[in-house]
């Protein structure tokens, strides 16, 4: 089972990223996106849960979408209006399990990682 990140890099605060995330080996029914910045934790941005609802952190609301492929069992993460303090490796994150609401922001309930990708917002 693998699961891998792709999509981030350089962009100038205002901008826009599409972090992919596919996976291999298994299907998921709850999706997630994970962020951590040098010498923090490692903090929820966003989740898709198994019935396709949305959640997001209070940080990314308004500026970020997060969707699903199952065809193509992966998920997405659409950043826009990107700001410095959006600086961080991004990580993809699922689980086989349907996580009930209150579970759904906790790392810990997430089994499978991907690698992270690097977005660094910068002028």
């Amino acid at each position: 089972v693998q699961l891998q990140a792709s999509g981030g890099g350089l962009v100038q605060p205002g901008g826009s990223l599409r972090l992919s995330c596919a996976a291999s080996g298994r299907t998921f029914s709850s999706w997630s996106w994970f962020r951590q910045a040098p010498g923090k934790e490692r903090e929820f941005v966003a989740a898709i849960r198994w019935n396709g609802t949305p959640i997001y952190a209070d940080s990314g609301k308004g500026r970020f979408t997060i969707t699903r492929d199952k065809a193509k069992n992966a998920v997405y993460l659409q950043m826009n209006t990107l700001r410095f303090e959006d600086t961080a490796v991004y990580y993809c994150a699922a689980s086989p399990r349907t996580l009930i609401l209150s579970v759904t922001r906790q790392k810990e309930e997430y089994e499978y990682w991907g690698q992270g990708t690097q977005v660094t917002v910068s002028s």
